[in-house]
């Protein structure tokens, strides 16, 4: 079995792998790429980011500067926006839906590593050779969902749609859809319901008006 096999497989594999760390200089060497370029320079951008991830849908917008780690393991939705510093540590799948927007400073880890220091450092393989070795659990993020600044979803988390993260929280367990949630660890505060509605803030609302 191949190593990245092995990570869709849920069990451990080498980092160090030769094809994986082939995998990953390309990505960073493209996410180089992209944070060099100016915000107007759309065609470029574009088309480094289809180069970048696996998929990635119509009239999404990255502020930049990115830090992707695989990039062919992240399907990202349409009308996606992410603010300054998405990072994503993709080294199992990710996935994001439709209209979600992410504040400055969102990171998303799938790598877990082993708890115990001696076998951080090294594991042994089936040919007796000793390796570094980790294990990786997908995210998975609705659809319409909004994370504040400064969020880090940890590995083997999924969060429903229609969920808003507070800034700074560290969501390590799963979100269930239309919530409101914070802090670290991150929990449910509360439903989100028509009651959020802009509607019942006319101060906030002005001379605006909600789309039915």
């Amino acid at each position: 079995m191949r190593e990245e096999e092995k990570i869709f497989a849920g069990v451990l594999f080498s980092p160090d792998d030769p094809e994986l760390r082939a995998i990953k200089l390309r990505t960073h060497n493209l996410c180089s790429k992209y944070n060099r370029t100016f915000e107007d320079e759309t065609g470029k951008r574009e088309e480094l980011i289809r180069k970048i991830f696996c998929e990635f849908g119509e009239n999404g917008f990255l502020q930049g500067p990115i830090y992707i780690h695989y990039g062919k393991h992240t399907k990202i939705g349409a009308h996606f926006y992410a603010n300054f510093n998405l990072t994503i540590q993709d080294d199992t799948w990710v996935t994001i839906g439709d209209h979600c927007n992410f504040g400055p400073n969102v990171t998303i880890v799938t790598p877990v590593h082993p708890m115990l220091p001696h076998e951080r450092r090294a594991l042994m393989d089936k040919h007796g050779v000793a390796k570094h070795m980790i294990y990786a659990k997908s995210v998975e993020i609705g659809n319409d969902c909004w994370l504040g600044a400064n969020v880090v979803v940890c590995s083997g988390v999924t969060i429903g749609d229609n969920c808003v993260i507070g800034a700074g929280s560290v969501v390590v367990r799963d979100i269930p859809s239309n919530s409101f949630a914070a802090g670290n660890p991150c929990r449910v505060i509360r439903e989100i319901t028509e009651a959020d509605s802009m509607v019942n803030k006319p101060e906030i609302l002005g001379d605006n008006r909600i789309i039915k």
